[in-house]
C-alpha cells in the first residue's frame, strides 16, 4: 500500500488537489506541496487549515523546488519519502517529474500530455512523442504512471470506456463535450494558465475521423449542443488530448473534442492571434528587450485563481458515444455537472480547477489501496472505471448517465 503524497504544482488546480488530499490523508498519509515559488505552496496550506481542511493530524508541508530539474525532483521525492507524485503544474514539466519517479519508484500521475515551451501542436498521436517513450522503463521497473487523469483528459476517458462497455456491442462515435455556463464577471479572463490555455487552441486542430487523422483550424467546426443543466450551447472542434489515446485504443471510432466558447471569447482570441501576441517565439521590442508575446499577455490577465470570489453557474462535461447494440443504434451521454459557487465554498477555488483536481486524488486512493497500482503506464481509459466513479462519487464529483432509457446517477 503506497503513502505519503507530493503535489508537484501551486495553481489553481493544484490547490483543489491540495485540499482533497488533506481531506483523505488518513489513507493518503503525509502531504507535500512543492513548486518554484515556496510562498504559493504556503498560501494553499494556509488556506486548508482555514477550512480545517485536515482529516487527520499529520504533515501538510510546503517546498520550493525547480520542476524542470529530474534531479532536484528525485531528491525531494526521497527527502519527503513520497510513493505518489501528482503532477498537476504546467505541461512542461512532464517528463521531468516522470523520470524522477521512474528512477525513485514513486507512483507518477498527471493531467495533460507533455509540451516543450518552443513547440506547440507536435505530430499526432501526442502521447507518442514523450510520455509513451517511457511505457517500458515503467513496466521494467513497476512503476505504476497514470497519464491524463484530470476531467479532460482523465473522468471523459473513463466515461468513454463505460459507456462502450455498458451500452454498445460496437462503438463507431465517441465524442467529448465540455461546457462552462459559468461567469466569473471579468471582462476576459481564461479559467486555467492563461499560457496553456492559448496554446491548446493556437495550432492544428486533430481529430480522429473515418480510421485517420483529420486537421482543421480553431472554431472552423461547431455544432450546437443540448445536455443536461446548462441546455442548448454552441461548442467547436477542439483538438485535445485525450483524443490521442482514445484514437489509439478505439481506432475503429470517430473520436472528436468540443469545447464551448462565446463570441467575446472568440473576438479576443482571433484579434490577440492575429496581432501575433499568442506566438511563443520570443521577440525583440524597439528598447532591446527580449519577449515572449504570450507570456506578456499571460502577465497582464487575470490569475485564474483569482476568479473563484465572482464564479457562479456550472459546468456540464461529458462524453457521447454511439454504435450498435443488439443490431440497433444506439447511444449514452456520460457526464458531470459542477458548481462554481459550490466549489469555492469547499475549497477556495472555480468550477474548473475543480474539476481538474479532483480526479488525480481519485486515482491516488485507487494507487494506495491497490486498486490502480498498476505496476506500467497507462491511460485512464486502460483502467476499470467503476472503482474511479465510485470514490468521485464520495469526494465531490458525481457520475451520471443519459440514454434512451433516461437520465440518472451512475449506480455501480
Amino acid at each position: 500500500m503506497k503513502k505519503n503524497v507530493l503535489i508537484i504544482g501551486a495553481g489553481g488546480v493544484a490547490q483543489v488537489t491540495a485540499h482533497k488530499c488533506a481531506q483523505n490523508n488518513d489513507v493518503l498519509g503525509d502531504i507535500h506541496i512543492a513548486s518554484r515559488t515556496l510562498a504559493k505552496c504556503e498560501a494553499i496550506i494556509a488556506s486548508i487549515h482555514d477550512k480545517g481542511g485536515m482529516k487527520v493530524d499529520g504533515v501538510l508541508q510546503a517546498h520550493a523546488v525547480n520542476a524542470r530539474d529530474k534531479d532536484a525532483v528525485a531528491a525531494l521525492i526521497r527527502q519527503t519519502g513520497a510513493r505518489i507524485v501528482i503532477n498537476v503544474a504546467q505541461a512542461f514539466v512532464n517528463m521531468p517529474v516522470l523520470d524522477a519517479c521512474i528512477e525513485t519508484g514513486a507512483a507518477y500521475m498527471d493531467t495533460a500530455i507533455h509540451e516543450e515551451p518552443d513547440q506547440i501542436c507536435e505530430t499526432p498521436p501526442w502521447y507518442a512523442n514523450y510520455e509513451w517513450k517511457r511505457r517500458e522503463a515503467c513496466a521494467e521497473k513497476g512503476i505504476t504512471a497514470i497519464l491524463g487523469v484530470g476531467f479532460d483528459p482523465g473522468v471523459v476517458n473513463a466515461f468513454a470506456r463505460f459507456g462502450i462497455d455498458s451500452f454498445l456491442d460496437e462503438v463507431q462515435s465517441i465524442d467529448i463535450v465540455d461546457i462552462n455556463a459559468g461567469s466569473h464577471g471579468r471582462w476576459f479572463s481564461t479559467n486555467f494558465d492563461p499560457e496553456i490555455n492559448f496554446r491548446e487552441f493556437t495550432g492544428t486542430v486533430y481529430s480522429w475521423q473515418n480510421g485517420a487523422w483529420q486537421a482543421n483550424t480553431m472554431f472552423e467546426v461547431g455544432k450546437e449542443w443540448d445536455l443536461p443543466v446548462v441546455g442548448m450551447q454552441k461548442a467547436y472542434l477542439t483538438g485535445h488530448d485525450e483524443v490521442h489515446s482514445l484514437a489509439t485504443n478505439y481506432p475503429q471510432a470517430d473520436v472528436r473534442f468540443w469545447m464551448g466558447f462565446g463570441d467575446h471569447y472568440i473576438n479576443v482570441f482571433t484579434v490577440l492571434k492575429n496581432l501575433g501576441l499568442l506566438s511563443e517565439k520570443p521577440v525583440v521590442t524597439a528598447e532591446g528587450l527580449e519577449v515572449v508575446p504570450l507570456k506578456v499577455v499571460k502577465a497582464v490577465l487575470p490569475d485564474p485563481a483569482s476568479l473563484a470570489p465572482d464564479y457562479t453557474g456550472k459546468t456540464c462535461i461529458g462524453t457521447l458515444v454511439r454504435g450498435v447494440k443488439d443490431g440497433q443504434p444506439a447511444e449514452a451521454f456520460v457526464y458531470n455537472v459542477a458548481d462554481h459557487r459550490e466549489a469555492y465554498l469547499e475549497v477556495g477555488s472555480q468550477g474548473i480547477s475543480y474539476t481538474a483536481g479532483v480526479p488525480p486524488v481519485a486515482a491516488a486512493l485507487l494507487i494506495a489501496d491497490g486498486t490502480w497500482d498498476t505496476g506500467t503506464m497507462v491511460n485512464v481509459e486502460e483502467l476499470d472505471p467503476a472503482p474511479f466513479f465510485t470514490v468521485l462519487d464520495r469526494i465531490g464529483l458525481p457520475t451520471r448517465v443519459k440514454d434512451a432509457s433516461g437520465d440518472r446517477p451512475w449506480n455501480g
